[in-house]
């Protein structure tokens, strides 16, 4: 059964119409707001690991540092009309640029749609905001700034109370979900980063103890996958260093999108 034939069966005939036109408003305006918010992100990935101000100056060539116009800085459109070329100078502009406001446009609105105006589902944005910074950061510089894992971590313990998980499920959250990683970086030096615990516990913070535990087991599932198709590819050795922040990420988008059907087909001991 889709969205539309459950919202049919939830509500009166009456409700339908203001239900539909929710649905068409709020999907739009969720893409539009996360393509912005992806063009922001990319100065975040791009300053924040060399300790510059992600606020000035304002927008810029990387290779000719000539500012670049309003009407150049719309998200996805601009990189689009200028295929991907720097209007003064003709240096190429990553694709980076355009696929991170994509991702982050798509990903808002269906957490958008999923989730309707409310303050769980901003919550969710900003985490979400900050795992796609923190995946390419990771994958680029092999960090996690503490400025993202940290502000995501206060910002779950403070809105905690005030969401279903409640201050202690915020708690519990990020005990077991920076606990477990803690636990194997004693177990196994230099088998997990600092960076990395950090990242998981502030996830826990937001996605409660139970969607934390399903993001542990989705993440490391994908990053043994991933890892193991690289030795075999690129014969790379088992102690070569592959960034774990990014499957932490996926693992916990996944779970805040489809984390409840996932558990109820899969892991009913969990299941909500």
């Amino acid at each position: 059964m889709n969205m539309n034939h459950l919202w049919r069966a939830a509500v009166s005939h009456d409700e339908i119409g203001f239900v539909e036109a929710l649905w068409y408003f709020t999907a739009p305006a969720g893409f539009l707001l996360g393509a912005c918010v992806g063009s922001f992100l990319n100065v975040v990935i791009h300053r924040l690991p060399q300790g510059q101000s992600v606020v000035r100056p304002g927008s810029h060539c990387p290779e000719c540092g000539s500012p670049i116009r309003v009407y150049d800085n719309i998200p996805l459109v601009s990189w689009l009309v200028l295929f991907g070329l720097c209007r003064d100078c003709g240096a190429v502009i990553s694709s980076r640029y355009f696929f991170m406001e994509l991702v982050t446009a798509i990903l808002t609105m269906a957490i958008a749609v999923k989730c309707g105006p409310t303050l769980q589902s901003a919550v969710y944005l900003g985490l979400v905001w900050g795992l796609l910074a923190a995946t390419l950061i990771d994958i680029n510089y092999q960090i996690i700034p503490d400025e993202i894992s940290i502000g995501i971590l206060i910002m779950g313990l403070a809105v905690s109370p005030f969401l279903p998980i409640g201050f202690t499920g915020a708690v519990f959250g990020a005990l077991l979900g920076g606990g477990v990683f803690f636990a194997l970086a004693i177990a196994y030096p230099g088998g997990m980063g600092g960076g990395d615990i950090k990242l998981m516990a502030a996830i826990g913070s937001i996605v409660g103890w139970k969607m934390a535990f399903l993001t542990i087991m989705l993440g490391s599932t994908l990053g043994a996958v991933v890892g193991l198709a690289m030795i075999a590819i690129t014969g790379k050795s088992r102690k070569t260093r592959i960034p774990f922040g990014p499957f932490l990420a996926i693992g916990a988008i996944i779970s805040i999108l489809w984390g409840n059907d996932i558990a109820m087909a899969y892991l009913p001991a969990i299941a909500a």
